[in-house]
């Protein structure tokens, strides 16, 4: 039997390193599923397309191997699009074989017919179907080669009738994704050294773009002196081992971070495209410096702009500076640190106590592996996380920090797992997001996947519930009436249990982590904890909103929500 285009595609495809495949089948893409079952390429059947993409995404991104999906025509390929916005605002390099109706019927108004191309350029760095069976292979290659070297999603249109065709012989191609060292010049790293040398109140802003540069980035705070700052997404890379960290900064930072940029005379700011300017400093010099040349001057003015890895630029940079003494503006922000740090390690609970989102995220950081993947949902699930699980250098979490979309973390924890197989994979999951997808905890239960979920459950949209609050309104339409998930887990044929009780609540941890398979544990956590910005870091209109909020709550009969409230959140 002579080879397909089908064939063709799923090799090239190999060959570029994709292991893992997500989606589900069906009509266009049949011939295309059985290619894959021929293959090395491992098919996961999704539920839902768009788990699908979370979890192609969070793979791709862990591993940095380009990892695929592939949906039928019309619908089917469409519903993977909010997760092929997660991945591709995230760098990670994913492609989609979308599957297209035959091309007689194209540009009729067929049944299932959809212009991919116009639908998926906001989501992609290549988008380009296959028109005759003579360009599949190259058009195969240019779509791997597109997702691996741009750091992004590639959308492969595939018509059924290309598929079903004899594939031809073409050429050899195929893909080339070596990266390359960027790095400044010497004289732009003569001019960062020249301003950097004359400062003793210098502060470190280090972003996601310092992933594997932690050594430099300590090197640097060391010869400088200087305080570091990270972002959310840079804290995995440079937070652990580092006594010049100061923490987060922004609105689910801590006050240590957000004093050490706002009171420095430069910012040294590496790999590092945090969006909200107010969180700048307004009269410090600014350097930044960061591999993507688009990034430069973005979100705030600066002083000096320079393209670079932050390894190879720091490396460089270090035999340039000079060593500084004056320790006095570093140790005033590390001790600032250090008493955030000291006081939220102190918090308890009483046996019969409500459970507080940070006690619960905190126990987990205790007993789960040093080496953990964690996968958080956005909301005040990711804010706990962020503020409370510690990386050790070895663990990693991920979020949807870049699109904030919904429902995100128990299918990036399969994509997780299904790449680490022997590791500890950890969904700390809202209970409005973990509704949203639930159908793929069947997925779980189906492929087997071992991973250990928290459900928050707090009855609400907790984090649109505080913004309604901080606005000075009655919260509306943000009640959830939940089941009990650890009664919906064991129905699906996994592992559940669900806790509400903070002396019970050490011990339920310790079995839920303990289960040798996928395992849910629902957690009742109090709906009225707030989530605080940094002091005093609080908007002053949040902060009458909170007032005239609390008036109208007592006004309509809800004082003893106003009363919880407070006392939950009043140390």
């Amino acid at each position: 039997m002579s080879k397909r285009v089908a064939d063709l595609v799923v090799e090239t495809l190999q060959a570029a390193g994709v292991r893992t495949c997500y989606g589900i089948v069906g009509d266009t893409l049949n011939r295309i599923a059985h290619a894959i079952e021929r293959s090395q390429i491992d098919w996961v059947h999704m539920r839902h397309e768009e788990a699908g993409a979370f979890a192609a995404a969070a793979e791709a991104l862990l591993t940095g191997h380009l990892t695929a999906c592939a949906g039928t025509c019309g619908p089917g390929s469409l519903h993977f699009i909010n997760g092929l916005y997660e991945a591709n605002r995230n760098h990670a390099p994913v492609i989609l074989i979308a599957t297209q109706i035959v091309r007689q019927d194209l540009g009729f108004e067929s049944i299932q017919e959809i212009d991919y191309e116009d639908i998926f350029k906001g989501c992609s760095v290549y988008c380009e179907m296959i028109l005759t069976p003579e360009q599949a292979r190259r058009k195969a290659v240019a779509a791997c080669q597109a997702a691996l070297t741009k750091r992004g999603v590639a959308v492969l249109v595939v018509p059924a009738d290309i598929s079903n065709a004899t594939a031809h012989e073409e050429r050899p191609y195929a893909v080339h994704a070596r990266q390359p060292i960027i790095r400044p010049s010497d004289a732009d790293l003569d001019e960062i050294a020249a301003i950097l040398n004359t400062s003793d109140a210098i502060t470190i802003y280090a972003g996601a773009g310092c992933a594997g540069a932690h050594d430099e980035v300590v090197a640097t705070a060391e010869r400088l002196k200087a305080p570091m700052a990270h972002t959310s997404r840079g804290k995995d890379f440079v937070a652990h081992d580092n006594p010049y960290n100061v923490g987060m900064t922004g609105l689910i930072g801590q006050a240590s971070g957000y004093h050490a940029i706002l009171d420095c005379d430069v910012l040294l700011q590496l790999g590092a495209d945090f969006a909200w300017a107010q969180f700048y400093p307004d009269r410090a010099k600014i350097i930044q410096i960061d591999h993507d040349p688009t990034h430069i001057g973005h979100r705030h003015p600066v002083t000096f702009g320079a393209v670079g890895n932050v390894k190879e630029t720091l490396a460089a940079l270090l035999p340039r500076l000079r060593q500084h003494e004056d320790n006095s503006f570093l140790t005033s922000h590390v001790r600032r640190y250090q008493k955030i740090q000291e006081s939220e390690k102190a918090e308890t609970a009483g046996p019969d106590s409500t459970i507080s989102g940070t006690y619960l995220t905190k126990m987990i950081n205790k007993y789960a592996a040093k080496d953990a993947l964690f996968a958080a949902d956005d909301g005040t699930a990711l804010v706990w996380t962020l503020r409370h699980i510690e990386t050790f250098g070895k663990r990693r979490t991920f979020a949807s920090l870049l699109h904030g979309t919904m429902a995100s973390a128990m299918p990036s924890a399969i994509g997780l797992q299904k790449c680490q197989p022997g590791r500890q994979v950890v969904c700390l999951a809202g209970d409005g997001g973990f509704a949203m997808l639930l159908g793929d905890l069947l997925t779980v239960v189906q492929e087997k996947v071992p991973i250990k979920i928290v459900v928050f459950n707090n009855g609400k949209l907790g984090f649109i519930d505080i913004e309604q609050k901080a606005a000075g309104l009655i919260p509306m339409y943000t009640d959830l009436k939940n089941p009990d998930f650890g009664e919906v887990a064991k129905a699906m044929g996994l592992w559940g249990h669900s806790v509400a009780k903070a002396g019970d609540l050490e011990e339920s941890i310790k079995t839920w982590l303990a289960q040798p398979g996928p395992a849910l544990l629902d957690v009742k956590v109090n709906p009225m904890q707030l989530v605080t910005p940094p002091s005093p870091f609080m908007a002053p209109e949040a902060v009458i909103g909170m007032a005239v909020y609390s008036a109208k709550a007592v006004l309509q009969g809800k004082g003893h929500d106003v009363w919880e409230m407070m006392v939950e959140n009043m140390p």
